[in-house]
Formats: structure tokens, C-alpha cells, sequence
């Protein structure tokens, strides 16, 4: 009975996304994001789930891997949005960390890299003793050590957490994205460094610097060119849009040069925060229209989901899942009480980093064009570290906010956030 519902609901959309995706590939993907702000709705207000859940969730229904109502080539059409959406999550998770607080409290920045070092190291001992090659192990392992930083300033931006653990979750999400980032760019110099010439290995190795500090330069240059700018439209009305205009500027050259859009919009909200203080509003949604862009970006990462191999790749799934939680709790706790948490509090903020960093994952995923990011990486590895990805992304609301809601610094407020 169960199988005979689903294949005719299955039928019964497949017909109309078919003729839809003939006339015009953005009305398929169209129609599903219409169906997703609905069902989070409905999902948020019988449940009290997120709403970035249901948007998840419904992306990964209408994907391959499950009814196959859209294909991943469904999406590119709409990759200039996604990138927007992803840049503006971006730039304001940068305005909201405040680099002084590494300075005041050097437990805080202690934690932040051992957390990222120890989750990375759980993984890769995990993934040797699973017969995993060493090189692919430490590919994978760099990206296991990332939390997501779109998922994490995503729900942020539904539930308005406040609170030490709120904004520590913010600053460590940003550290081990960028240490993440880093370890991948420095990758093909440590897995094949053996292979390699010295020239070769300067060579790659020169590369990964120019791109780190390129990123730096790049968003320390469209922070102050915000500010400068600011000061001469102040103006309320275009303040947002001129934010959004470098915020894309600085996305589009540092990819055009090679760059890390994500260390440069970082960068760039840090510096615009920095200088403007109180005169920077940041506005990435821009009312109704972000709002939108927020279920498309959430809708896209479900239909981008896998579960390919699953059964021959699970030891490999749960290992990673486990060691990331093991790694990142020991970090937390050894460097609690120094730094100023309490055990409760300790164990929601290991909760909430768990959500894994599909930033650094699509630089590795084959299934997604960015293979040649890691060459000779071996498949299962990184296939498994996709699977992983899929299940800690789809859940990543739940383990973000759960746990913030538990230490009471999520207040239950269905009013809409003010712009």
C-alpha cells in the first residue's frame, strides 16, 4: 500500500516538473521551491522543526537520490542565485566575528584551532584503520574538520540565538572553515611530496600562498572600498544595495583570479565592520527576495544530495560522523572551563559544530565538477566524505539549534527579524 501511494505521487508530479522543465528548466526547480516554503512552513508550525529543515528535506525528496522529480542539471540555471546566497551568508557571518575577542581570551583561539585540528586528526586515524589510503584519508579529513558556516549563519538568521555559546558556534564555524580551506590548497604539496621535484613542490606550494594572502588582500580591499563609499551614499535606501554590489564584486574577482571567495567575503565583512561599526546594516536578504533566496540555496543542497554506495561505503560514514564528534568534544571540554564555559554549555557548543561544511566538500566532489581540486583522491574516500556530508547537511538546523534551544539562548519568536 505504502509503495503503491508513492508511485502515484511520484507519477502524478513527474508529469507536470516533465512539461514544466521542457518549456523553461527554472520552472521545474521553481515549482519544488514554491512546494518547500510551504511544507517548512507547515513543518515549523505543527512541529516546531526549522524551517531550513523542511527546505532541506524537500530538496532531497524531489532529488535523484530519492523521487527523482529533478535532476542536478535542474539547478545550474540558478547557480548565479546560489552563489549570491551563499555569498551574503558569507559576508555577514564576517560582520558578526569580532577577531579582539581572540586577543582578550587566548583559550577561545586555542579552542578554535584545536577543535578543527583534533576533528581532522579523529578523522583521519578513523579512515587509516579502515584501510583508507593516507593521501585521501588527509583530503578527507581536512574537509571533515570544517563545520558549515551557511547552515550555522542561516539559522542564526531564523532563530536569533543569543548567548556565549551562540557567538563562540560563529567564530570557531568561521576558524576551521578557513583552516579547512587551507589544508585543501596545501593538499597536492603534502600527499604528493614524495613524487615531486623541489622546484614542484615551491611551486605548489608558492600557489597556495599567492591564493591565502590574494584572499586577504582582496577582502581587506572591498571592506575599506565599502566603507569609503559609504561615506559618500549614506543614504538609508542605497546603503543595501551598494553592500550587495560588493559583495558580489568581491566574489566574481576572486574567482576570475583564483582566488577564495569565502576568505575574502570573511575578510571583507570583518574590515566593513571594523571601519562602519553602526553605519553598516547588513541587509543580505533584501526583504521578501532574500527570503526566496534562502529556500532556493537550502532547496539546491537537498537535490545535490547523495547516498550513492552507501551499503559497501557505511563503516567508512559512521566512522567519520563518530570521529568528528569524539574529536571536536574533546577539544571543547579540554579547553572549557580555561576559556570560560561551563560542561553544559561545552556540550551544546560540540553539538551544534557537528553540521559538516559543504563549502569544503565542493571543492572535492567529483559528482559537482571539482575533482581536479584533489587529483588522485581516491573515489570511495571521497564519495564516503559526500555521504557524510548529505546526512550531517540535511540534519546540520537540528544540530545547530537544538542544542541552543536547550541552553536557553534561543527564544521561541515566530515575528519576523528586523532589517
Amino acid at each position: 500500500m505504502y509503495q503503491q501511494i508513492v508511485d502515484w505521487f511520484v507519477t502524478v508530479m513527474r508529469a507536470p516538473l516533465a512539461g514544466l522543465r521542457g518549456a523553461d528548466p527554472v520552472l521545474g526547480l521553481a515549482v519544488v521551491v514554491l512546494a518547500a516554503l510551504v511544507l517548512a512552513s507547515l513543518l515549523h508550525r505543527r512541529l516546531e522543526l526549522p524551517r531550513l529543515l523542511g527546505y532541506l528535506l524537500v530538496g532531497a525528496v524531489a532529488s535523484p537520490v530519492v523521487l527523482g522529480l529533478l535532476q542536478r542539471t535542474d539547478i545550474d540555471p540558478w547557480k548565479p542565485l546560489i552563489d549570491l546566497a551563499v555569498a551574503a551568508l558569507v559576508f555577514e557571518l564576517g560582520t558578526r566575528l569580532r577577531p579582539r575577542w581572540l586577543i582578550d581570551n587566548p583559550w577561545l583561539a586555542a579552542s578554535s584551532a584545536l577543535e578543527a585540528a583534533v576533528a581532522g586528526m579523529a578523522v583521519y586515524l578513523a579512515l587509516i584503520a579502515l584501510g583508507a589510503p593516507k593521501a585521501s584519508a588527509a583530503a578527507a579529513a581536512a574537509c571533515a574538520a570544517a563545520t558549515s558556516p551557511v547552515i550555522t549563519m542561516a539559522a542564526f538568521l531564523e532563530a536569533r540565538p543569543r548567548g556565549q555559546v551562540a557567538e563562540r558556534l560563529l567564530m570557531l564555524s568561521a576558524i576551521n572553515s578557513v583552516l579547512a580551506i587551507l589544508a585543501i590548497k596545501l593538499w597536492p604539496v603534502l600527499a604528493h611530496s614524495q613524487g615531486l621535484s623541489a622546484p614542484a613542490s615551491l611551486t605548489l606550494l608558492a600557489n597556495a600562498c599567492v591564493v591565502i594572502f590574494g584572499s586577504l588582500l582582496l577582502g581587506l580591499a572591498c571592506g575599506v572600498l565599502l566603507d569609503r563609499l559609504g561615506r559618500l551614499h549614506d543614504e538609508a535606501a542605497t546603503m543595501p544595495v551598494l553592500q550587495l554590489a560588493l559583495v558580489i564584486l568581491a566574489a566574481l574577482l576572486a574567482t576570475a583570479w583564483g582566488l577564495s571567495p569565502f576568505i575574502a567575503l570573511l575578510v571583507a565583512g570583518m574590515t566593513a565592520r571594523s571601519r562602519m561599526r553602526h553605519r553598516l546594516t547588513v541587509q543580505p536578504y533584501l526583504g521578501s527576495a532574500g527570503a526566496a533566496l534562502t529556500v532556493l540555496l537550502f532547496v539546491s543542497f537537498g537535490v545535490l544530495s547523495t547516498v550513492l554506495d552507501w551499503r559497501e561505503l557505511w563503516p567508512w560514514v559512521l566512522a567519520i560522523v563518530l570521529a568528528r564528534l569524539l574529536g571536536k568534544g574533546a577539544a571543547v571540554f579540554a579547553t572549557a572551563r580555561p576559556s570560560g564555559l561551563s560542561w553544559r554549555q561545552a556540550g551544546a557548543l560540540t553539538l551544534a559544530l557537528q553540521p559538516m561544511s559543504s563549502l569544503s566538500v565542493l571543492l572535492v566532489a567529483d559528482s559537482f565538477g571539482w575533482g581536479q581540486q584533489l587529483p588522485g583522491a581516491d573515489p570511495s574516500v571521497i564519495q564516503a566524505l559526500l555521504i557524510t556530508t548529505t546526512l550531517m547537511q540535511l540534519s546540520g538546523p537540528l544540530w545547530t539549534l537544538w542544542p541552543l534551544k536547550h541552553i536557553g539562548e534561543v527564544v521561541d519568536n515566530d515575528e519576523p527579524p528586523e532589517r
